[in-house]
Formats: C-alpha cells, sequence, structure tokens
C-alpha cells in the first residue's frame, strides 16, 4: 500500500505570542505521536514538521498510510483452571470474556480447542489468538486530532459560541485558547473528513489579514500548503523560518546604517515578536537624542518590554537613538508606519526621563525610612527591618575577611532603597540598575555604588558574581537573610515549587564563596545570619539549612563535572568549613584515584574507618615500645617519613601533592593488616594499635574521605 503525506491546519484568531512556538510543537508532535500509535505513520520513514503562526497551528506529517495494517494480537483470558472445568469444558466465565472479544463461542468445543495454553507463572493459562483490523485514517486522525488539541499546553482557555445553521434556540459552545474558524486535514489532494472544534476538514485557510493575494487561500495538495501559504496568503508559516527571517533583516537594517550600529537581539523578544507577525518587515526609526540622558537600561526596557522594539547600540555598546520596528505589514510607503511608532514610543521615554529627574532630587539616605513602609513578608516584617538585618549580617561578614566596614554597612543600607523610587516602581527590573546610578549621584564611591547594584548577583545559573569585595558580602548577606528567614518560618522549597527562589539564593552563596575563594567557614555564615534575626522570631532550622545548602553543593559540583563519588570525597571533611578549597580537593581526589596504589588505599582506609567505629573513642597516640610485629614497626616508621612531609605540602594548600605522598604507604599498610592482628587480647597493644591507625586514618583524610573511593 503506498504512503501519501498528510497536512492538519487548525485557523484561529491571534494566539499568545509568547507560547506560541510551544503550542505549534506541541500540536505536531502529539499529533504525530498518535498517528505512530495506530500504525498510520512510521517512525522509521515517516517525518513531521511543525508550523505556527499568529493565526494558525499546523503539522506535516510525510508517508501517511490511508488504512494501517491488520495486527495479529494474543491476549491473556485467564488461568486454565479458572476458564475449564474439571472434563477440560469451558466455564461460564471463559464463555463470557471470548464473548466480549468478539469470538463466535456457538461451538464451545471449538472455540476451546482454537485457544493457546501456555506457561504464565506458576500456573498455565488460555490465550487467544486474533486479528485486529487497522485503523483507517479517517478514523485514526480524528482521534490524533482530538488527543494533539486535548494535550496542548493551554494555561487558560476561553469559552465561545459556535455558528450554527440550526434553527432551534441555544447556543453551542467551544473551550479553546482562541476561537478557531477553520480546518485543513489534506491526504496528498484528498480531504480527510475529520472535526474539530465544531469545524468541519476542508481545503481552504486565510492568509495575511491584510496583504494576502486571494481569500480564502486554496491548498491543492499537502505539500505545497507553505508555499501556497506564501505566494497566495503572504504568510511565512514556519515559526523558525520567521525567526530566521527577522534575524536576517535586523541585520541587514543595522549594516545599512552604516558601521559601527549593533542591534540587541534579545532571544525572548525575538520568539515573542515571531509570534506577532505573519509575514515581517523590519523598519529604522529614531527618538529624539536628548532622551540618551537618561540611563540607557531604562530606554531599552522600556523599548523592548513594553513596545517590542530592537534597540541599536554603537561599537561600545552605548545606546543611540535608532531603533528597528518589526512591522507585520509592507506598505510601498512606510512613512505612516515609522511615524507611527516613533509617536507611540516618545510618551514612554519621556516618562522615563520624568522618572529619572524626579527620583534625583532626592537622595538614596533619605529614602531609608521609607522602606519601613514597605511590607517584606507578614511574618518577617517589613523591607526596613529586612535591611537592617542584612546590615548586620555583612558587618559580621566584613569584620571576617577584614573588608572596610563602614562601606560594607552604607552599601548594604541604601541596596534597597531603589525600591521606593518611581522608576523601579514603573520598572521593577531595574531594582539595583537604578539604585547605583542615583548612589553615583549622590557622590557616593563607584565601589558603593557597584556594590548596590550587585548585590542582587548572581540572579541566575551562569551570571556574573559581583564586581568587588563590598558587592560580594552584601550579595552574600541578602541572600543568608532570606534563607535564613524563609527556612526560620517554614517556608521551605517542595518539589518544584519555590516561590522565594531559595535555591537560586543557595546557588548564588555557593558560587561566591567558592569561585571568589573566600577564607570564611560556611557554618560561621549561616549562624552569624540567624543571629541577626530577633530572638523567638524563628524556628531553629539551622541544621536543615546547612543539609540544604551541602545539597545544592553537591549538585553544583557534579553540573561541573565531578562524580557522586568524587564528590562525596571531596566535601566530607569541609561540609562545614571552607568551601573555597573544595575545587582544590576534587583535583586532587581525581589526580589520586588515577594512581594505580589508590584502590587499594581506598579500601584499606574504608577498613580503617569499620574499625575505629567499632572501637569507638581512640586516641591517636602510638607508643613505640609497644610495636611488636615488624609489619607494624615499618608502617610506623613509613608514616614518621611521609605524613609529616604530606602534612606540610596540606598545610601550602598542595593537597594534590600531599595525596600522592601518602600513596606511598600502600606496601607497608598491606603488609600491616596482613601480619598484625588489630585487636590483640592485651589490651595495651590494642589501644596502641587502634592509635596507630586513628593517626594514620587522620592523616589520610585531611583532604578527602578516601574510603568513598573503594568500589
Amino acid at each position: 500500500m503506498t504512503t501519501q503525506n498528510l497536512l492538519v491546519e487548525l485557523f484561529v484568531e491571534e494566539l499568545p505570542p509568547k507560547a506560541l512556538k510551544k503550542l505549534g510543537d506541541a500540536f505536531a508532535g502529539v499529533l504525530f505521536e498518535q498517528l505512530k500509535a495506530q500504525g498510520l505513520a512510521s517512525a522509521d520513514t515517516s517525518v513531521v514538521t511543525a508550523y505556527a503562526s499568529p493565526r494558525r497551528l499546523a503539522a506535516h506529517v510525510t508517508h501517511v498510510w490511508r488504512k494501517a495494517d491488520d495486527k495479529a494480537v494474543q491476549q491473556k483470558l485467564m488461568p486454565v483452571q479458572v476458564g475449564l472445568d474439571a472434563s477440560g469444558k469451558a466455564t461460564p466465565a471463559l464463555l463470557k470474556k471470548l464473548q466480549a472479544l468478539g469470538a463466535d463461542v456457538s461451538d464451545p468445543a471449538a472455540a476451546v480447542a482454537a485457544l493457546k495454553r501456555a506457561p504464565d507463572g506458576k500456573a498455565e493459562a488460555l490465550f487467544y489468538d486474533s486479528l485486529v483490523t487497522g485503523a483507517t485514517l479517517d478514523v485514526g486522525l480524528q482521534k490524533a486530532l482530538e488527543e494533539a488539541i486535548a494535550k496542548l499546553p493551554i494555561p487558560k482557555v476561553m469559552t465561545y459560541q459556535l455558528e450554527t445553521d440550526c434553527a432551534l434556540p441555544g447556543w453551542s459552545s467551544v473551550n479553546f485558547v482562541r476561537p478557531a474558524h477553520s480546518l485543513v486535514a489534506l491526504h496528498g489532494s484528498t480531504v480527510v473528513p475529520v472535526t474539530a472544534l465544531g469545524l468541519k476538514a476542508g481545503n481552504t485557510t486565510q492568509g495575511h489579514r491584510f496583504e494576502a493575494k486571494v481569500s480564502p487561500v486554496v491548498i491543492e495538495d499537502a505539500d505545497t500548503y507553505a508555499q501556497t501559504l506564501l505566494g497566495d496568503g503572504a504568510v511565512i508559516a514556519s515559526f523558525n523560518d520567521r525567526r530566521f527571517a527577522i534575524v536576517q533583516q535586523l541585520a541587514q537594517a543595522a549594516e545599512r546604517l552604516g558601521p559601527g550600529y549593533e542591534v540587541l537581539m534579545d532571544e525572548d523578544l525575538l520568539s515573542e515578536v515571531t509570534g506577532l507577525v505573519e509575514h515581517p518587515n523590519v523598519l529604522v526609526c529614531e527618538f529624539e537624542a536628548q532622551f540618551l540622558d537618561v540611563p540607557q537600561e531604562c530606554l531599552i526596557l522600556t523599548m523592548k518590554a513594553n513596545q517590542k522594539y530592537f534597540p541599536l547600540v554603537d561599537a561600545t555598546g552605548k545606546l543611540t537613538n535608532k531603533f528597528l520596528v518589526v512591522s507585520n505589514i509592507s506598505p510601498d510607503d512606510a512613512s505612516a508606519v515609522i511615524g507611527g511608532n516613533e509617536r507611540v514610543v516618545r510618551p514612554r521615554l519621556a516618562d522615563a526621563k520624568f522618572f529619572f529627574d524626579q527620583d534625583r532630587k532626592k537622595t538614596l539616605a533619605s529614602r531609608v525610612a521609607g522602606l519601613d513602609k514597605v511590607v517584606y513578608h507578614n511574618k518577617l516584617g517589613s523591607q526596613g527591618e529586612r535591611v537592617q538585618r542584612v546590615r548586620a549580617i555583612a558587618e559580621s561578614i566584613a569584620q571576617l575577611l577584614g573588608a572596610d566596614v563602614a562601606d560594607v554597612q552604607r552599601a548594604a543600607e541604601l541596596a534597597k532603597t531603589d525600591l521606593v523610587t518611581d522608576m523601579v516602581g514603573e520598572f521593577p527590573e531595574l531594582q539595583g540598575i537604578m539604585g547605583r546610578y542615583y548612589a553615583l549621584n549622590d557622590g557616593l564611591s563607584a565601589e558603593v555604588a557597584d556594590a548596590i547594584e550587585d548585590h542582587y548577583k548572581p540572579r541566575f545559573a551562569g551570571d556574573e558574581l559581583p564586581r568587588n569585595t563590598i558587592g560580594v558580602i552584601v550579595a552574600l548577606a541578602d541572600k543568608l537573610e532570606t534563607l535564613v528567614g524563609m527556612f526560620g518560618i517554614g517556608n521551605l522549597p517542595t518539589g518544584d515549587k519555590d516561590p522565594f527562589a531559595l535555591r537560586r539564593h543557595a546557588l548564588g552563596v555557593i558560587r561566591m564563596l567558592i569561585e571568589r575563594d573566600l577564607p570564611v567557614q560556611f557554618h560561621a555564615l549561616t549562624r552569624l545570619a540567624f543571629a541577626a534575626f530577633p530572638a523567638g522570631l524563628l524556628q531553629d532550622k539551622a541544621v536543615e539549612l546547612d543539609e540544604f545548602l551541602i545539597e545544592r553543593l553537591k549538585g553544583y559540583l557534579r553540573e561541573s563535572g565531578y562524580s557522586v563519588t568524587e564528590v562525596d570525597a571531596a566535601i566530607y571533611a569541609q561540609k562545614l568549613g571552607l568551601w573555597s578549597t573544595i575545587p582544590q580537593r576534587l583535583a586532587a581526589v581525581r589526580a589520586f584515584a588515577a594512581l594505580p596504589e589508590a584502590p587499594a588505599l581506598a579500601a584499606a582506609n574504608k577498613r580503617i574507618a569499620n574499625i575505629l567505629k567499632k572501637a569507638g573513642e581512640v586516641d591517636a597516640h602510638v607508643s613505640e615500645v609497644l610495636l611488636q610485629e615488624p609489619a607494624e614497626v615499618a608502617l610506623y616508621a613509613a608514616m614518621k617519613e611521609v605524613v609529616p612531609q604530606a602534612n606540610t605540602q596540606f598545610e601550602a594548600g598542595d593537597y594534590t601533592a600531599s595525596l600522592q605522598t601518602l600513596a606511598a604507604l600502600r606496601a607497608p599498610v598491606d603488609a600491616f593488616f596482613d601480619g598484625v592482628m588489630v585487636n590483640a587480647e592485651e589490651m595495651d597493644l590494642r589501644l596502641n594499635r587502634q592509635g596507630l591507625l586513628k593517626s594514620l586514618h587522620d592523616a589520610m583524610n585531611r583532604v578527602a574521605d578516601l574510603s568513598r573511593l573503594a568500589s
């Protein structure tokens, strides 16, 4: 049986632009999977192509059969002892089951003879062989289409009434993301008689709302869909092709303006604009140069977020007064479109300039009191109270690191004041950024101003860290205050729910400690953060917070390319200590694991740990007088030579060399366990040998828990 290609299109009113790509991929993906599941398409030869424009979702599937092959199916019925009586005749239960499957039971004996008997676990069961008729495309596509529509990732549907020829009173309602107006279903050039959302399939659709050459647009066959829609309907049906066309036109427009112009091609904005236009046309517009006195972040944000425009910067990254618009129409004279967009953006930029000018009339310091009126959390008080806690935490961290306490206090106190400015009230995304501008306007140092902006960093995975030490300290304090406060009132992340972004805050703390090589103990940080809160306000969740952060640390290290075993070994000695040393410890563990001595020493380390665990409290003291066996004398002598050298390397921070030096103990350690009874009957000998092992264990595990490397 030959195959033909299939085209299905659902023509609707304007779809949500931010979700368009996801909707298109989901519609085509589910439709294809359902066709494959019914044997109408093949995973080996069929290919699906998704189409999505502002007013349509479509899928093109190659090599689709008109009818699926019949399929032999074997079904388990029931155990033999249930289906047959003592004489081997069919029981009523068996006959009822066969009837339900459509089998002929007019001759029960013949029906039983047609069954197969086969082992099924400990018993024997009856099996029924049948031939299932393959689905026709009419039926199979109907099912696939209904499934594709039902599984669209639509957060909220709307209800609308269908047009009807029925003379009877009443309405027929449909629930969908947007009202649907037509359905196309073509197998080759043949219309497949399916229905959806009250629509019957045909071969006509609508093109561009203003620029289509004909209406309706007739699709002759499945393979000419995109070509016909472009030629007759002035619509680029493919989301990816339309996005590529926009990128090309943006680049060409910048190039025509001359050297030095560069487009800020925000990926999210590109996708959203692709979901807004059917046939893109990029135009160059401009605004008055006087608006460039406003911080460019404000202008860029208002152009991108409010107007969906693409700003243009010069070679130094400075914003110019030109911008690009992606229009959905291509008139011969575009001056009206250009002028309209320039008029629309002007009030937005004027608002930004007004906010900026007004905000600079008051200093950040004068706004501190206003934070007392801003609610942070009903259990944790106002932003003003929170700022005082952040300041206290930052001051303690500054003292630990030997930083300028006065500058840290100043930055922490002013870091949140831009929240009560007009600009941030209008554009919350600019918090921190505007704080920096206003701090410089107030005459504060660049270091303090940078810290005010950077205390939100890192805002997401891969984001840059604060630029200077003051910023790092305030950022640490801010994130620790959030973590401690939320844990202390029981607002812990659960599953994929993390409304206060505690995982992100934890990752920020981890990255700053490690990537900035901060010589401060993690345990000390969490404890001084808890101390900044009033007594009795929080539950004692310090241990839970430590465990949460340690788990995030493990995840961060695994994402850096280290194995679970390496991570567990490296953080063993530093769970609550200096996390800044963990990368060096990991490198040392990896280098040690590659040594030929590593497996034996790891196994010995594990054995020593088990012995010491059973022994209880053991003093790491060795009396040479009590060393009797040659193997324990040799091990002690080797340790006196090797351990001091390894300790010196450890103290110098050369963890790799320290572990490699300890590898020389493999032979005497092996000999010790071969020739020495640790748990000797004489108490003094037993304690001395346990002390020897304790000394060895302490020396070998300063860098990492080597027993974790034992398989």
